[in-house]
């Protein structure tokens, strides 16, 4: 089989990771790279060496044939990228978030309704193999009871700028959307989908200076799971963690600078109380597809094999609708 051909819309910071999985993954070939800013685009040029380079990306698509689009945009300039790739049939990686409003992400899912290709949502938690292991031993044992999920930073010049200019959403919908999804996809109880939010509770503050978000939500799922999220801005430091719980087993997952996982199961002692112990066997990651599987590999299989990925664009609608609740305080059943 001839691998698939992949172009790169946007050579930013965001481009890196998606870079290094296109470069080891062995069913794709990287064919050209598409960047406005050419001094960055020779630079991407010189690392990863596609066949050809473009500043304008719809004169790629007219001049190369392309079976995958990665666009790794920012959320204000996706909409326009992703429609055009799936007019034209191919499929396409839309980087997280899918736009700057739940409308945004529903035109592009239309869009894919009317498409011969496919679209990936870039939520790259619901592929870490520690993240897939532990949420089947959460299933084995009967589904999650209560996930909850903590995505704070410190204050984010950077990112207000772009916020001002209009090119990306509020910091909980272009940002922290990767635990709001995550609390989904932990509170799902079938292997290929999350949860679908029913009612939400959040409260929203602000700080003295401008970006110090606060906002705390309390979700019920349609699956029965009660979900937590905390995600504050201009705190101390980068924090980035997530607890699952099932009957008699925990899981504390903590992806600040790695993907560290403990677990947790009560067992019966000599009297016949449960007592909490560690769980200290290695987690089984080549149940979940082993240590290297991650969006991409789930993105050629789904193309290959004609299956629907796991973050596709209508599931992407739900989060991003939580995400708008969570960010306007809102209170009670989700229409």
């Amino acid at each position: 089989m001839e691998p698939l051909r992949v172009a790169v819309i946007g050579a930013g910071r965001h481009a890196r990771g998606h870079f290094e999985m296109i470069a080891n993954e062995p069913r794709v070939q990287l064919e050209c790279i598409a960047e406005l800013d050419e001094s960055r685009l020779d630079k991407s040029a010189a690392k990863h060496k596609p066949k050809a380079v473009y500043t304008d990306y719809r004169k790629m698509f007219d001049e190369r044939r392309i079976d995958i689009v990665y666009a790794i945009t920012m959320p204000g300039h996706l909409k326009p990228i992703v429609i055009e790739s799936l007019q034209r049939g191919i499929n396409v990686s839309v980087e997280k978030s899918p736009g700057l409003t739940p409308e945004d992400t529903q035109q592009m899912a239309d869009a894919e309704k009317k498409s011969t290709g496919k679209a990936i949502v870039s939520f790259n938690r619901r592929y870490f193999p520690e993240v897939l292991a532990v949420r089947k031993m959460v299933r084995d044992r009967g589904g999650a009871v209560h996930v909850s999920a903590t995505y704070n930073k410190t204050l984010q010049s950077t990112y207000l700028s772009a916020q001002a200019s209009g090119i990306v959403p509020d910091a909980i919908v272009g940002d922290a959307i990767h635990h709001v999804d995550l609390i989904r996809w932990l509170a799902g109880s079938s292997h290929e989908t999350g949860a679908k939010p029913i009612e939400v509770y959040s409260e929203v503050s602000t700080g003295s200076r401008n970006g110090s978000y606060r906002r705390s939500a309390v979700v019920r799922f349609d699956t029965g799971v009660m979900g937590t999220l905390m995600s504050h801005y201009a705190v101390g430091f980068r924090i980035q963690r997530a607890e699952i719980h099932a009957e008699d087993f925990s899981a504390y997952l903590d992806m600040t600078s790695g993907r560290d996982v403990e677990m947790y199961e009560a067992v019966h002692d000599a009297d016949g109380s449960l007592v909490g112990t560690e769980i200290k066997d290695p987690i089984d990651l080549d149940t979940v597809g082993g240590v290297n599987f991650n969006e991409t590999t789930h993105f050629v299989d789904c193309i290959l094999n004609n299956t629907t990925p796991w973050s596709n664009l209508d599931d992407a609608v739900i989060t991003m609708r939580l995400c708008e609740a969570i960010r306007t305080g809102h209170k009670g059943i989700l229409e």
